[in-house]
């Protein structure tokens, strides 16, 4: 079944989430690992091949996520490239999912910021018509 463009913003919406909440917590949830794979699938699914580092960067953090314990100087330059990739990724969405993905981008260089031990304050704050999906 082919993913739909509604279904990509909502897990984008789903990573904002899932990085301004508590990352510790979140380790511990079930499906962490499942929104890891949706996520590197829905990479894949573009089909671009300037989304290549994105994946294997994607697929680090998976596994480091999935190792059990976090080491902040391993996810922290995950994170920080995954933001710069995923903002220059952007020029590639349309409508609705342009502004997610910029979104993304912001917030996964803040969260790797602060990782850190930077002052970066990150918004995950969704603007009224990210809820619409469409």
């Amino acid at each position: 079944m082919e993913k739909t463009e509604v279904q990509h913003q909502v897990h984008l919406d789903g990573a904002i989430k899932l990085l301004t909440g508590d990352l510790a917590e979140e380790t511990e949830r079930a499906g962490l690992d499942n929104q890891f794979q949706r996520w590197i699938e829905d990479l894949k699914a573009a089909n671009n091949p300037a989304f290549h580092q994105l994946v294997v960067d994607m697929q680090a953090l998976k596994a480091h996520f999935g190792g059990g314990s976090l080491d902040v100087a391993v996810i922290a330059p995950l994170l920080a490239r995954l933001g710069t990739q995923t903002a220059q990724a952007a020029s590639f969405a349309d409508g609705n999912t342009a502004p997610r993905v910029t979104k993304l981008g912001e917030v996964l260089t803040a969260v790797a910021q602060q990782l850190q031990g930077g002052k970066a304050e990150v918004d995950g704050s969704l603007p009224q018509d990210f809820s619409s999906h469409s």
